[in-house]
């Protein structure tokens, strides 16, 4: 099966929202190890900056991954174009998820790729993203794909 990328339609926004505000809360406390109140104001803080008054931000752009024949729907893709640490632009990943029932398929491997094209097609040279800790799964995914780990933030409570 082939995938792509259609513009997240605007009646998809609200639905796709609260998928992942719950989503991030229950992975900021499994993978991250966050308690659940801190899982819970760190989202909220998060959430309402990057979606200020419920809305996609400018620069900001959202994907359905479908399957090209049949326009079924795979999951979705979040990235923005802004600038990295050293001020030169890049293409950045908020989000991609791919629905559990087809995981494991090559899906998320193909959607990054298809996110690869595109920022080629921008004309830049670097993409960047963040991980979870403890997101085993996404994280080799990317080590495959080429992505380097370049920072690791740490913590340990007292």
């Amino acid at each position: 099966m082939a995938l792509r990328l259609r513009p997240l339609r605007p009646e998809e926004l609200p639905a796709y929202i609260e998928h992942g505000r719950a989503a991030y809360e229950r992975d900021l406390t499994a993978q991250a190890e966050l308690t659940p109140t801190a899982a819970r104001r760190k989202t909220e803080n998060d959430w309402s900056r990057l979606f200020p008054d419920g809305a996609v931000p400018p620069g900001n752009e959202l994907y359905a991954i479908e399957d090209a024949e049949t326009t079924e729907r795979i999951g979705d893709l979040w990235f923005a174009e802004r600038d990295d640490d050293v001020g030169e632009k890049t293409l950045y990943v908020y989000s991609v998820e791919i629905a559990p029932e087809h995981r494991g398929r090559g899906f998320g491997r193909e959607t990054m790729q298809l996110f690869e094209e595109e920022a080629r097609r921008r004309g830049l040279s670097r993409t960047n993203l963040t991980v979870l800790g403890g997101n085993d799964v996404a994280r080799s995914l990317y080590r495959s794909l080429g992505y380097v780990e370049r920072a690791v933030f740490m913590s340990k409570d007292l």
